[in-house]
């Protein structure tokens, strides 16, 4: 009876050392040099769940799920704030469905150690289980639409692996963060084999920083971001309403720039419903000073049902039709309702909470200047810029060659969180792997321009009202993640796998 009661409490201070590790690993993400500090908190992660004895594959399971909970508790408390504080919800129910989110998470993450549970051997386990964490995140990105959010490999655009990706994209970067903290992990068993590791990989990594792959084209552009810091709990209230339609269109029309833009529903009516000559205003300003305009509505599209929102980026240029982009991923819950889940959203007192989807082919924005060619930019709303493999796509099947990202996000959803630093680092993310410049115009912050290496060129303060003038230089080219996408880690991954299954049964 004593060894029972021994065993059940080493086994509970196992898993909470383990769910407190996972929370560690969180927190320093959003660290300066973060992707450098995951590393060896990881392989302390690998070393804990190597020293159960016996491990079943239910208990390896349970000890992954430990390291899920607390890693995607704290990485996404922030949606409590959307829930709780804009949405209404009650606070224990706010808190439930975090709770759910994160196990959900923490069931890939829980999935993908069991690859732990494979008879262990010196050269192919850390692979195996780097192969089997690229599988799960790849699927985290697809089931249920998706929910890619925090993986490793954000973090490494202040890691060691950021230069791989736009070679082989973040699923790489991810790939080599596991394999390198497993080898960190073996130190005491292997110290020259996995030294050697280490030192090869991280030198290997820092040299393909030298290789680029994309170029300038044209002259800078002269660009405005807008951020008008509005609560979100006021999004439906018409007089705030009216006050963050005048701002913005006094921001707009109070000064002309080669690109001015606002940020995701700046404009929360839908486009039919605005005020009237609104649109004809802003399109005369676009004529008169050769701006080009781009403005965050709610847009209208019909179809056998009848009429549905879109979440709608509307382009204004000079003398030239309307440019029109919806928001294809939508957000579950916040913009569609996933099947059997209407009273979660009745629940959260949110209008028009279900989208339609656009197209996945749908052009870039062409930004016209006089005497020049036009640049192209590939616009993404919101959480949209998650998806790197959506995005590569995007620019590989595009008709013309596109120059620059454009991300139009509203993330007052979140309040005063490190959501936005998050986002901030996926979009980094995004240049680094397309090699392209990147603009960002959001409501609470970051509002934030970016350089092809995703490094940080200027910004606005967070929960600040005002316009982020500044000069872009956009780009031509692609890198070899655009050319290829996921499919050469993917295939990798898959290989290592099937080696990692075929030699379990030789056993």
């Amino acid at each position: 009876m004593i060894d029972l009661q021994s065993a059940r409490a080493s086994n509970s201070i196992h898993l909470l050392l383990l769910f407190f590790l996972g929370a560690l690993l969180a927190f320093a993400a959003e660290l300066p040099y973060g992707g450098w500090i995951q590393i060896p908190i990881l392989g302390l992660i690998w070393w804990r769940m190597n020293q159960q004895p016996n491990p079943s594959i239910k208990k390896q399971f349970i000890s992954g799920m430990s390291f899920g909970l607390g890693y995607f508790v704290l990485g996404l408390w922030w949606i409590y704030i959307s829930l709780h504080d804009v949405g209404g919800m009650h606070a224990v129910v706010s808190c439930l469905a975090v709770f759910l989110l994160a196990a959900g998470m923490g069931l890939f993450f829980s999935s993908a150690t069991l690859a732990l549970c494979l008879p262990q051997r010196r050269y192919l386990t850390g692979l195996v289980l780097a192969a089997s964490w690229v599988f799960i995140e790849y699927l985290r990105s697809v089931v249920l639409t998706g929910f890619p959010w925090m993986g490793f490999a954000e973090a490494q655009f202040n890691g060691p692996f950021a230069p791989v990706a736009p070679f082989f994209g973040g699923l790489a970067c991810t790939f080599l963060v596991v394999w390198v903290s497993w080898e960190i992990s073996q130190l005491k068993k292997n110290i020259f084999f996995s030294s050697a590791c280490i030192i090869s990989t991280i030198a290997l990594a820092q040299l393909a920083s030298f290789w680029t792959f994309t170029k300038p084209v044209g002259e800078p552009l002269s660009v405005r971001l807008i951020q008008g810091n509005f609560e979100q709990s006021l999004k439906f209230n018409r007089k705030a309403i009216e006050e963050q339609f005048s701002f913005y269109t006094n921001a707009i029309e109070s000064q002309s720039a080669d690109l001015i833009i606002t940020p995701e529903t700046a404009y929360p009516w839908p486009q039919s419903n605005l005020p009237v000559g609104l649109l004809e205003s802003l399109q005369q300003f676009s004529n008169n000073t050769s701006s080009n305009v781009l403005l965050g509505l709610i847009g209208e599209v019909s179809n056998s049902t009848g009429v549905k929102y879109t979440n709608r980026a509307l382009g204004l240029s000079p003398n030239t039709p309307g440019y029109l982009y919806d928001k294809s991923h939508l957000v579950p819950f916040g913009e569609f309702i996933p099947p059997g889940f209407q009273w979660f959203v009745n629940a959260f007192h949110v209008p028009m909470s279900d989208f339609a989807r656009g197209t996945l082919d749908q052009a870039p924005f062409s930004i016209v200047r006089s005497g020049q060619d036009a640049i192209q930019a590939a616009i993404t709303i919101c959480y949209e810029d998650v998806f790197g493999g959506e995005l590569a796509s995007r620019i590989r099947e595009s008709s013309k060659p596109v120059n620059l990202l454009i991300n139009m996000t509203n993330l007052a959803w979140f309040g005063n969180s490190q959501a936005p630093a998050q986002q901030l680092r996926l979009s980094q993310l995004r240049s680094l792997e397309t090699g392209l410049p990147a603009l960002r115009a959001t409501n609470t912050g970051i509002t934030a321009a970016l350089g092809p290496d995703g490094k940080v060129l200027s910004q606005l303060g967070d929960f600040t009202q005002g316009v982020l003038s500044l000069k872009i230089q956009a780009y031509s080219g692609k890198t070899p993640y655009v050319l290829w996408g996921n499919a050469p880690i993917l295939g990798l991954s898959c290989l290592l796998l099937i080696l990692g299954l075929i030699r379990q049964k030789r056993i």
